[in-house]
């Protein structure tokens, strides 16, 4: 079955940086365009930002375009978020998911406070 397992999150200060890594298995991953999502306390989920299979297109949500980078290693089935002069508001509980796939993992504790 799908497996998605994020990892990287933390405590950082404001301004400071971030790698969110997520390992997937269960699926052919390098034929899936892959996303990131955030939730934060009493928010919705978002989507944060999304890339093709082959990591040619990348789409990123207007509030961190600029700030943050995802990329892909489909020999390594692995996924990642560079986040970059991370603010409080980023503060979240982020998620990898495979496009067209309902399976979410348990996500990566995100906390941006000084």
């Amino acid at each position: 079955q799908v497996q998605l397992v994020e990892s990287g999150g933390g405590l950082v200060q404001p301004g400071g940086s971030l790698r969110l890594s997520c390992a997937a298995s269960g699926f052919i991953f390098s034929v899936y365009a892959m996303r990131w999502y955030r939730q934060a306390p009493g928010k919705e989920r978002e989507l944060v930002a999304t890339i093709s299979f082959g990591g040619g297109s990348t789409y990123y949500a207007e509030s961190v375009k600029g700030r943050f980078t995802i990329s892909r290693d489909n020999a390594k089935n692995m996924l990642y978020l560079q986040m970059m002069n991370l603010k409080p508001e980023d503060t979240a509980v982020y998620y990898c998911n495979a496009v067209g796939f309902g399976s979410w993992g348990q996500g990566a504790q995100v906390t941006v406070s000084s």
